[in-house]
């Protein structure tokens, strides 16, 4: 439903991961490059944004974007208890789209 709002994709268009500053530095990635970020479930390549906002080993990864899926890279294991898929979490691998070099991150 985000995705069909015009308003919120003119203010964000594209699909990007979202990484501390020292991470981007870590794997060479700098604001705005490509990056292929990959779980044991999937592909998928997006924009890099840098942000003070993500604890240093974290991502994020808005999961609204068709085109590249943040749903493709988790596990649809539903939780015992709260009885809904772990859509929200796992590890991944970050690299430059071309890749080159790389940084895990959980």
């Amino acid at each position: 439903m985000t995705r069909r709002s015009f308003a919120l994709d003119t203010i964000q268009p594209r699909a990007q991961v979202y990484m501390h500053p020292g991470d981007a530095a870590d794997c060479g990635l700098t604001d705005g490059a490509m990056a292929r970020v990959s779980s044991r479930r999937g592909s998928i390549e997006l924009e890099v944004k840098v942000s003070h906002k993500e604890a240093r080993g974290n991502l994020f990864i808005p999961f609204h974007f068709r085109e590249a899926a943040a749903n493709l890279l988790t596990i649809d294991e539903i939780d015992p208890f709260g009885k809904i898929p772990e859509f929200k979490f796992c590890a991944v691998r970050i690299e430059p789209a071309d890749g080159n070099g790389s940084v895990g991150a959980g």
